[in-house]
């Protein structure tokens, strides 16, 4: 890369860093409280540990005794300190707001049991209902371009010095956590631990992604015209036909690509199998779909 074009790059992300600025910031602070609303009333009083910082503190209290907000702040601050060695300071700016904001969330509704009188003696609702309300939180957080640090900032060491991918990364920080909490609190919470843990990873998702309203088809058949005039006249969708070199007999071949609503999946893929039952096609959610409405068909 070029310094022109670095440069270039670097404008575009401070453009998109400051695009929508107030309202991403909005989002971000609401899914800050909503996540320290979940661990204060689902997490700390069943000892549940699903990951990250907030995790550990959970079990720093347990031994310790020490306060969990001041736990997960002294430990945000020292990760805040080994990004910015490790990582550098662009990557740690984006982690600064999050790492000092949600323990001060934490701090604010630690006592929000005496006013908010909920039942959390039933551990898998709380596991439940605690992992939807988290990762709903998270969602939001992640969806406006924030993080709230803590093992994120771990996840991107090991991703980057022991050349492994975010999802190893995540599975070897988080699940360490997770595991350890069957050594102090025994292996029923673990279990429930890993239920809310695997639940907030969910949640955060459909958050981030939404839920899927289309699919996108992409399809290889020797009857390629009827399947072209299927879709295009019976079904009224538009499609993008693109070349594919076939990697077992090596030869040239058209691709037909369509992205339709969900309520029609099960047009298309009988429509497809009617006329070539020998076809080969990948169907995928696809989650957004911008433009297009000018291309030709």
């Amino acid at each position: 890369m070029n310094v022109f074009s670095k440069a270039k790059d670097i404008r575009l992300m401070e453009y998109i860093n400051k695009k929508s600025l107030v309202k991403r910031t909005i989002e971000f602070i609401i899914g800050c409280f909503l996540i320290a609303l979940a661990y204060n009333i689902f997490v700390v009083p069943n000892n549940l540990v699903p990951g990250n910082v907030g995790g550990l503190a959970v079990i720093f209290n347990r031994l310790f005794n020490i306060s969990n907000s001041i736990v997960i702040l002294i430990l945000n601050i020292f990760l805040l300190i080994l990004s910015y060695i490790l990582l550098g300071k662009e990557k740690t700016k984006a982690t600064i707001l999050g790492s000092l904001l949600l323990p001060v969330f934490v701090s604010l509704t630690e006592n929000i049991n005496i006013w908010l009188q909920i039942d959390t003696s039933q551990v898998l609702l709380s596991s439940i209902f605690g992992g939807i309300i988290y990762g709903f939180g998270a969602g939001m957080v992640f969806k406006a371009g924030f993080t709230t640090g803590g093992t994120d900032i771990i996840n991107q060491i090991i991703c980057k010095y022991g050349k492994t991918s975010m999802g190893k990364s995540m599975l070897m920080s988080d699940g360490l956590i997770v595991l350890s909490s069957g050594v102090v609190f025994g292996i029923n919470n673990m279990m429930y631990s890993i239920l809310m843990l695997y639940i907030i990873s969910l949640m955060a998702d459909r958050v981030v992604l939404g839920v899927s309203e289309s699919k996108m088809f992409m399809i290889v058949t020797d009857k390629e015209e009827e399947v072209r005039k299927f879709i295009l006249k019976e079904l009224g969708q538009k499609i993008t036909v693109f070349n594919a070199h076939g990697g077992y007999k090596k030869k040239l071949e058209n691709v037909i690509m369509t992205v339709l609503p969900t309520k029609d999946y099960y047009l298309l893929k009988e429509g497809i199998k009617t006329i070539d039952e020998n076809a080969f096609y990948i169907i995928t959610d696809s989650y957004e779909v911008f433009g297009g409405k000018d291309n030709d068909e």
